[in-house]
């Protein structure tokens, strides 16, 4: 059963659970079939309040030809009627009606008030936090392939899953967060081979320098090897003979060459070292690192399994590969998953095949109940079909793997491509923003040292980037302007940063004024609250709320917009209150105190999205 303290702020859990006890006891006394009660807010007009409807209830009463032969909605009314005129007086809950089915709870609005306030004041960097679950969660997210580049691209995957771990973890639940690098294929043995060919013993200074030569590195061999308009007969013997050597790499790092082994692992770490520093940058800290090359053998030795359980079918001895019929399989008379290869005629692996095998290590090493793959929406068949072979398979972890798919990332002049070299680099949009926000913090704020200023446009800059990321639906694509992304106003994350700012702003002027914000007497909201007061303490109180919204939907989106609808009511609040200049002390103290709250709340919003709030700006 859906209970209500899933909706309503959690410092009235007593009364509410205490409300659907009395519920639960008058039906089961009546013998009504009692359907789940699910509970919504109801917008407040002088009051703050939840209902939960009847409907259900009298349905299920009439499916079971139970009771009055009344309508549907009469029953439900009169059920409701029933049930409020048992429920007697609830302390903190100012009345209960029953109206057109609807069960009507209503709070008092002073201790609505002070009781949200004063949760958000004891629970600090933990409100909003959700129960302990039961569940462990692993999010996989941040896997470029290694020998390229960290570009804006990979930065929309790892930003995404880092606030969906984040937010996961927040709502309770054990969370992992994985990497999983493809570090083996064609395209690694592309760079490998140009270097060792044309650029053997040459190393570029510097994490980036390293990792963004390689990028440059596979574009220059990407046009040694295409064929190309008009080609002569010399042109097609150098390429093709270039083509040899590459394939011949492969099968040398295939059997284990040791100096093939050897230049794969140095340039590979150049790559890894790289998306390290990217990953600090960003405040990324991975619990496991799986590599692609790592689960290539094991998986092979699954395709055995699966050829032995009748789950694939081995085509092999006819010339053919090992297949999985997943529709046949799974009893499906039309179409969805298709059949698939898992392992070529030639014994080679394919994604799928060490995709199954990384599952497996999952969910028997680390006891995985829910795996979120951060992959594009490209891979979407792909992911689909890996986890209906792990049905089949028998691992009921399948049933709870998701894919949380995100669009591509473009340019305003096209589609970025690594065999082109036309890509944004991560490294240079952080640079440019940190770039950005200094020149404007210098002009703002020249009384602030240097070094500190510095500090302050790196959170400016990379919370702006941070959040052109995760205000877009995950299903859209982005075309990434780099102006737009920067700009301090609107939907951004500097205007969500400077609602912190002004908050902090507000309690520094009380400390001066012999208040200090985190020793105030107790708020106390027996006053008539402005229009802006009620909107602040409405969102705050749905901050739990929205954090469960976003981990049990895999939606950092609610988080990001739920953080700019709090920070633009809060600079309403702002510009229309003058908390400061309050003549009587007891509203004063209530609204720094409400101010507290909101700075904390806004405070945990960003934290959830992997942003920063600066003290000044």
């Amino acid at each position: 059963m859906r209970t209500i303290h899933e909706i309503a702020p959690l410092m009235f859990q007593k009364e509410q659970q205490l409300i659907e006890e009395k519920i639960k006891g008058y039906c089961t006394a009546n013998d009504l079939a009692l359907a789940d009660l699910k509970w919504q807010a109801i917008p407040f007009a002088g009051e703050w309040g939840l209902a939960t409807s009847f409907f259900q209830t009298a349905a299920n009463e009439a499916k079971l030809g139970k009771g009055s032969k009344l309508p549907v909605p009469q029953k439900a009314q009169e059920i409701a009627n029933q049930v409020a005129a048992q429920m007697g007086s609830v302390d903190g809950i100012s009345r209960i009606e029953a109206v057109k089915g609807y069960l009507n709870v209503y709070f008092k609005t002073s201790d609505y008030a002070k009781r949200v306030v004063d949760e958000v004041l004891k629970s600090k960097n933990n409100f909003g936090r959700g129960e302990k679950k039961t569940e462990t969660v692993m999010v996989e997210y941040a896997q470029p392939n290694t020998h390229h580049s960290f570009h804006i691209g990979h930065a929309r995957n790892t930003i995404l899953g880092e606030a969906l771990a984040r937010l996961v973890e927040f709502a309770g639940y054990e969370t992992i967060r994985a990497s999983y690098p493809g570090d083996l294929g064609l395209g690694v043995i592309t760079v490998m081979w140009i270097y060792e060919k044309f650029y053997k013993g040459q190393e570029p200074e510097g994490v980036h320098e390293r990792g963004q030569w390689l990028a440059k590195l596979y574009v220059e061999a990407t046009a040694l090897l295409e064929k190309k308009e008009n080609e002569t007969p010399e042109e097609t013997a150098q390429r093709e003979a270039y083509d040899a050597e590459r394939r011949e790499m492969y099968r040398k790092w295939d059997v284990g060459d040791e100096a093939v082994r050897n230049l794969w692992h140095v340039t590979r770490e150049w790559s890894l070292e790289e998306l390290r520093d990217v990953l600090r940058m960003l405040d990324v800290q991975m619990d496991v690192w799986f590599y692609e090359s790592e689960v290539d053998e094991p998986s092979k030795l699954i395709v055995e399994e699966l050829v032995q359980k009748n789950i694939a079918d081995d085509e092999r001895p006819q010339g053919g590969a090992v297949i999985v019929k997943i529709d046949e399989k799974l009893g499906l008379t039309k179409e969805k998953y298709r059949t698939n290869v898992i392992l070529r005629r030639d014994g080679t692996t394919l994604y799928l095949t060490k995709d199954l095998a990384l599952a497996k290590e999952k969910f028997e090493k680390y006891h995985v109940d829910r795996s979120i793959y951060v992959v594009d929406v490209r891979q979407s068949l792909h992911l689909q079909q890996a986890f209906a072979i792990l049905k089949l398979w028998g691992f009921p972890q399948a049933e709870k793997c998701y894919h949380l798919g995100y669009g591509f990332v473009s340019l305003p002049e096209g589609a970025m491509s690594a065999r082109r070299g036309r890509v944004v680099l991560f490294k240079d949009v952080y640079d440019e923003a940190v770039k950005r926000a200094l020149s404007v913090e210098a002009e703002k704020s020249a009384d602030i040292p240097a070094e500190e200023r510095e500090e302050i446009a790196t959170q400016i800059g990379l919370g702006a980037l941070v959040y052109s990321m995760l205000s877009v639906d995950n299903n859209k694509d982005i075309v990434f302007d780099i102006n737009e992304a920067l700009s301090f106003d609107g939907r951004t994350g500097p205007y969500i940063q400077n609602a912190y700012v002004r908050a902090n702003s507000i309690l520094k002027k009380s400390k001066v004024e012999g208040r200090k914000s985190d020793n105030l007497q107790p708020a106390v909201f027996d006053y008539e609250l402005t229009k802006h007061e009620i909107e602040l303490i409405e969102l705050i109180s749905q901050f739990p709320q929205k954090v469960q919204q976003a981990a049990e939907e895999y939606r950092p989106l609610v988080m990001a917009s739920y953080a700019y609808d709090l920070a633009n009511t809060f600079h309403s609040f702002y510009h229309a209150v003058n908390v400061m200049q309050t003549e009587d002390e007891k509203i004063k103290n209530a609204r720094l105190q409400l101010v507290s709250a909101a700075k904390q709340t806004i405070e945990n919003a960003l934290r959830l999205l992997d942003i920063q709030s600066p003290d000044v700006m």
